[in-house]
């Protein structure tokens, strides 16, 4: 029979066994920086843009001189020089004078806008007529407009994506100190599980939950380590998870961790190290196992793949996050639920929904079902203390 305990209980487990726990730090260059960990904050070193520079092709003016032109009646303005992208503008202009400029061109000194090409017209004495005003820095970025000197960047605990790169790029920023990659270790039981590659003939069923307990941790950042499937031998689940207690950060086992007769895990889990709690107050996932082998975090999974992936995202996701440095990062939107939804009273549980038009709709399918995930937009939870929604109830639905 199992113990269960709540899932705020199994929470503070965790707190207390593993706070102390975190990766070290290692220099990263540019190219390597996706998907890793800041240990630090990135300030900037410089301003950019560098200098006050136009946003149109056309003509450097000073603002004043415009004032009042128009098709019917335009200013004139001697033109006294170009400035291409990538050039210094050693000129300058005073009232009355207006330098041709590329977009991206250095805006010469005394000038403090740019008039688009299409309002003017080049005479052939020289002069240039202008058809519109512009205002003071109309079509032009000032320096320090994008990033100013000093400014903070990025802050530690920043999970690092394509769109921080192009920043730290543009301010010659080559490497950065990230925390090193945690190691997941997954390990799948069961005699009843085959490779992927191979057809699940009766009574068999591939091994779903190591490939996407694989991926739920690589787009989190985490490098991972499939020891692939031990069947029901409790040699061979020791060895295996002795193995990868020595390898690895955290510890996956998914199966076996039900009550059964030939459920191994927390016997393996206790010989090795210490089980903490084995039963959890939600659904799916009732028989989650968390324990420690080797001061590393082992959690016993549920063999549905469903409910092994819910599981993980509830407890060694977060955990995983946590000792990587970064906390949460979570989207979620409100919605309303588009019907009743009954719920157990006493447990968590989690309900897969899709949206439309701000809609929440559940999809109510058996844990072991894994089409659903797929099939899902998000979810929902519904805490322990309630016995359900009601529909157009507002729910907070967190995003796949």
């Amino acid at each position: 029979m199992l113990k269960v305990v709540s899932t705020e209980k199994a929470d503070s487990i965790i707190e207390e066994a593993f706070s102390f726990y975190e990766t070290e730090t290692e220099m990263v260059s540019i190219d390597g920086l996706t998907g890793r960990v800041l240990a630090c904050d990135i300030y900037s070193r410089e301003d950019v843009p560098t200098f006050d520079r136009s946003t149109v092709d056309g003509y450097a003016v000073i603002a004043s001189d415009t004032f009042g032109s128009s098709e019917s009646m335009p200013c004139q303005s001697e033109n006294v020089g170009e400035i291409l992208m990538g050039q210094t503008a050693d000129g300058e202009i005073v009232s009355g004078q207006c330098m041709k400029i590329s977009t991206g061109g250095m805006l010469p000194k005394g000038a403090d806008s740019a008039v688009m090409v299409e309002n003017t017209e080049e005479l052939f004495d020289g002069m240039t007529l202008i058809y519109k005003a512009v205002s003071p820095f109309e079509n032009v970025t000032k320096r320090g407009d994008d990033v100013k000197n000093g400014q903070l960047l990025l802050e530690k605990g920043t999970l690092l994506s394509s769109k921080h790169i192009g920043i730290l790029a543009s301010l010659g920023i080559t490497e950065a100190l990230c925390r090193k990659r945690l190691k997941i270790g997954i390990i799948s039981s069961g005699d009843e599980v085959v490779p992927i590659s191979e057809r699940a003939s009766c009574g068999k069923v591939r091994d779903v939950n190591s490939h996407i307990l694989a991926a739920l941790f690589k787009e989190n950042g985490c490098d991972t380590v499939l020891y692939g499937i031990v069947g029901d031998s409790y040699k061979k689940l020791y060895e295996t998870t002795e193995k990868a207690s020595g390898e690895c950060d955290i510890i996956l086992l998914s199966g076996g961790s039900s009550a059964g007769a030939r459920d191994m895990t927390v016997k393996v889990i206790n010989d090795l190290g210490e089980v903490f709690l084995h039963g959890i107050a939600m659904k799916p996932g009732k028989p989650t196992i968390i324990g420690k082998i080797a001061n590393k975090a082992v959690f016993g999974l549920p063999g549905h793949p469903a409910a092994a992936y819910f599981t993980a995202l509830r407890f060694a996701l977060p955990l995983a996050k946590k000792i990587s440095g970064y906390g949460e990062n979570k989207k979620s939107i409100i919605a309303v639920t588009s019907t009743n939804i009954s719920s157990n009273h006493g447990r968590e549980e989690f309900i897969p929904v899709t949206l439309l038009d701000g809609i929440a709709y559940p999809i109510f399918r058996k844990s072991g079902v894994i089409s659903l995930l797929s099939q899902a937009d998000g979810y929902i939870v519904i805490g322990r203390n309630k016995e359900g929604l009601r529909k157009d109830e507002e729910v907070e639905v967190i995003l796949f």
